[in-house]
């Protein structure tokens, strides 16, 4: 979304909104940007990206690195470029699949974002990817994350596993015999931290020094990269914050959001300059699985997208847990509004405004689409609020693992707007969208289409 702004400084204010944030709470190291070059629309992740264009991926990138670290690791948080690289070039488009990219395009397209984000962002910290380039997992690759990054680079800052990384070296790759087998592969690579939490870096790794199987000096060097980017965020000399300085949403920060959203919201379509809509039209259908949602105006990575996944895993497995009752309910919620509410609150109070959800994001049932027929034909105009819920979840259509073969709207949405176009009101199809979509016979037919992507908490206003 914020790519489609084409505006590297607004990203730039985002991340010196988000530096600010999580320094007033003590958090000092993001796992972000991610940099990854993204051309194959079925890979889940797309939505995470900055899009197709090295050169635009790597503008937003350095804007991004620039605002979270500052003008001083003291007052800023280390950014971290992910995935390193050419994760989003999998076979098929599957997540951790492997990748087969040429050595030209490997340096012009997909490692030319990190260079850019080391050597002009100054960037601080670096990803690992999971997958295996051309046979050789990223995690275990010297080449990669020591040769080129800091051989020809310059780099000098961490190198950090994405989850589990290290452990898959084992699992995954079959590298290794064990985990201290895996531990020592991951260190001569070049990763410096293991993530999320110690693993394969622990005990094992501890014995097999004292065993001599690993060099205790290959440990010295990480330990000093850790130390020095400790020392350089100025956490020995001041460990604490001031609990009674944080300060979040406030409106400053609620109006760089919404500017955000609407300058990332792109016109596909306008025949017969139907939009704008006048406000005191007199009766508007507001239809779609993701209208009266707010949850679908978040990405995967956003905390209301991460409570979900706590909660289904929770469900699946609960651990004879539960959970707090503020969290189950997600009562974050409360200051985000919906499209159709917003679409209310922008409209003359003589405007009728009808609603009808139609069909869910992807299910396969059409109980109701007669309602959604029935407010259409009452209507003046219709707006359609399509598209895809990202997360982690099972019932997401966007986001990390959720992978498709086919682009088209999820579910039953097509026909839905089938059924709605052929009541032969003007038609306002909004996506709510992580990836390109094939609209097909949509695009010829439907007069007004905007591509919202996922515009967070002010992009339904």
């Amino acid at each position: 979304g914020i790519a489609s702004t084409w505006e590297p400084e607004l990203v730039q204010e985002m991340t010196n909104v988000i530096r600010e944030q999580m320094r007033s709470v003590g958090a000092h190291h993001a796992l972000a940007p991610v940099i990854d070059v993204a051309r194959d629309a079925r890979w889940g992740r797309v939505e995470e990206t900055f899009g197709e264009d090295p050169y635009l991926v790597a503008q937003m990138g350095i804007g991004y690195v620039k605002g979270l670290q500052g003008e001083d690791l003291k007052s800023g948080v280390v950014a971290t470029a992910k995935h390193f690289v050419g994760y989003s070039m999998s076979e098929g488009g599957m997540n951790w699949a492997p990748a087969h990219i040429p050595p030209r395009e490997l340096r012009e397209v997909y490692l030319h974002t990190f260079e850019a984000a080391v050597k002009e962002g100054g960037l601080a910290s670096l990803m690992n990817a999971y997958h295996e380039l051309d046979g050789v997992p990223c995690a275990s690759s010297r080449e990669l994350l020591t040769d080129i990054l800091r051989g020809e680079w310059g780099f000098d800052g961490t190198v950090v596993s994405d989850y589990f990384a290290v452990n898959m070296l084992q699992q995954y790759h079959k590298l290794a015999p064990d985990k201290a087998g895996a531990a020592r592969l991951a260190l001569e690579a070049g990763i410096d931290v293991e993530l999320p939490a110690t693993d394969c870096y622990g005990s094992q790794l501890l014995e097999a020094v004292q065993r001599g199987d690993v060099r205790e000096s290959l440990v010295d060097v990480a330990v000093r990269r850790v130390l020095m980017q400790k020392f350089a965020l100025g956490l020995f000399e001041n460990p604490y914050v001031d609990a009674g300085a944080v300060s979040f949403d406030t409106p400053p920060q609620r109006q760089l959001a919404r500017t955000i959203a609407q300058k990332s919201i792109v016109l596909l379509k306008n025949e017969g300059a139907l939009l704008p809509l006048n406000k005191d039209v007199g009766s508007i259908a507001v239809i779609g699985p993701n209208a009266d949602q707010v949850r679908h105006l978040f990405g995967d990575y956003s905390y209301p997208a991460h409570i979900e996944t706590l909660l289904e895993a929770y469900r699946k497995n609960p651990f004879g847990q539960s959970l707090p009752d503020d969290i189950a309910e997600m009562k974050d919620f409360i200051q985000v509004v919906s499209v159709l509410d917003a679409i209310k609150s922008a409209v003359s109070p003589q405007t009728v405004v009808r609603y009808a959800q139609g069909c869910a994001v992807r299910d396969e049932s059409r109980a109701g689409f007669a309602e959604a027929v029935a407010a259409a034909q009452q209507s003046d105009v219709v707006i359609l609020v399509m598209g895809d819920k990202a997360g982690l979840t099972d019932d997401c259509t966007s986001g990390e693992g959720r992978d498709r073969a086919t682009l088209g709207l999820p579910g039953m949405q097509d026909e839905l707007v089938q059924a709605i176009y052929e009541t032969g009101k003007p038609v306002v199809l909004v996506l709510l969208n992580g990836r390109p979509l094939t609209l097909d016979w949509m695009a010829r037919d439907i007069p007004a289409i905007l591509a919202a992507w996922f515009p967070g908490e002010e992009g339904s206003g």
